[in-house]
């Protein structure tokens, strides 16, 4: 039984959740138009900057396995302030960086406290109803939608402005204004028993990845899908601040802005989960995701194709997302910090491996390389999820033929 009351939240409360974790994942996107600006300014090579968001992820997937599952463990009201607060710090730190060294474990520490967005969706989850579910994570997911997007968008103008500094700055103010409202809104709860023992729950992502085939299918898929996602975003800005368009990192954060149609995707799709339509939806977002990369690639010569793929990529990356968290969370709300935990492991797994690649990629064959690398890892979330299809009817198959044989004898 659930020591979460398993009600609709509160409209204003899920509203404040959806802000608090569209600031908190906005921390580890600002970086990524500011690649080029910030390896300049610290002496970082190109073929080296994709580390930058990397070690942001690192720090995320740390936070994942050691942060995320406390919260099936106390009240997440303090977890969660406390994560936020801690994001203040992290971001002061990458603000007052000096050398490469500094700035790689600045953004490490601002990844392990933003870490608390799984604790706002894991809140969101289990304190919803079945029936209401996959559209308040919907709703929590739109607002780190608009957080990965719009933080690209205010990234380049601040730095235009004041320089890629003030960007941290900021984030620092929001994170400590952030930590009040988050702590006087949120109710108190008992603390769930969750998996037990905290380091049984630490452990969980391995048992649910051997276990549960539901949860293993999806990991998959979303370790894929955010390397193909992190391959873009990553990307992105060595193309366009490169000879092709030498865009300043103003304009390049103005392209996030089509992304924001990943917002009606991560509501809608949510939705669609609720009435049972997650597969459905998973397999026409991988083929758009696949697709985006043939758009993608003529980004070299036209800005108007780059930005039709952005919308469709985007778009599709968030409608297999929260159709994936709805899924894996249905019947075990009680743990839904351990699941949702141990699910965004995969997610930090592929969204580091996707920039980290995509550097020396680019480097080394430009933008038409790094097309195909995205494309590549798209086909692999595909392969994914039509793999685990063909055994699913294999096995009902074989299930209905034993039933038949039995019902003859």
């Amino acid at each position: 039984m659930s020591p979460y009351s398993l009600t609709k939240p509160d409209r204003g409360l899920l509203l404040l959740l959806a802000v608090a974790a569209g600031f908190m994942v906005a921390n580890i996107y600002y970086g990524q138009p500011l690649l080029e600006r910030m390896g300049t300014d610290l002496g970082i090579p190109i073929a080296a900057v994709g580390w930058i968001v990397a070690a942001s992820q690192a720090g995320y997937l740390l936070g994942l396995v050691l942060l995320v599952p406390l919260g099936d463990m106390v009240d997440r009201r303090i977890l969660i302030s406390v994560q936020v607060a801690a994001s203040a710090v992290g971001a002061c730190a990458v603000a007052l960086a000096t050398t490469p060294t500094a700035l790689l474990l600045a953004f490490g520490i601002l990844g392990l406290a933003s870490s608390v967005v799984q604790t706002i969706v894991a809140h969101t989850a289990a304190s919803s109803t079945p029936e209401q579910r996959g559209g308040s994570i919907g709703t929590v997911t739109a607002g780190v939608v608009s957080g990965i997007i719009l933080a690209r968008t205010l990234a380049g103008g601040l730095t235009d402005l004041w320089g890629w500094r003030s960007v941290y700055v900021l984030a620092g103010v929001a994170g400590a204004v952030l930590a009040v409202a988050v702590f006087r809104a949120l109710p108190r709860e008992p603390a769930g028993n969750g998996e037990g023992r905290y380091w049984r729950a630490v452990s969980s992502v391995v048992v649910l990845t051997r276990r549960n085939p539901v949860f293993r299918t999806r990991a998959l898929i979303t370790m894929l899908l955010f390397a193909s996602f992190g391959v873009l975003w990553s990307g992105m800005a060595l193309l366009l601040s490169g000879p092709a368009w030498n865009l300043p990192p103003g304009l390049i954060g103005l392209f996030g802005l089509a992304g924001l149609v990943g917002v009606v995707a991560a509501s809608r799709a949510g939705g669609a989960a609720d009435r049972g339509w997650g597969q459905r939806v998973t397999l026409a977002s991988l083929l758009a995701l696949l697709g985006s990369w043939v758009v993608l690639s003529i980004g070299a010569w036209s800005l108007i194709w780059f930005i039709v793929g952005i919308i469709i990529l985007d778009a599709a990356v968030q409608a297999v997302h929260v159709s994936s968290q709805t899924m894996i969370v249905a019947g075990a709300e009680e743990s839904a910090s351990s699941i949702i935990g141990s699910y965004m492991v995969f997610y930090s797994v592929g969204s580091a491996m996707g920039a980290a690649a995509v550097a020396p990629v680019y480097d080394a064959w430009g933008w038409a390389g790094a097309s195909v690398l995205g494309a590549v890892f798209a086909l692999g979330a595909l392969a994914v999820w039509g793999t685990d299809q063909f055994l699913l009817r294999r096995a009902g198959t074989r299930l209905v033929r034993s039933t038949q044989q039995a019902g003859a004898e």
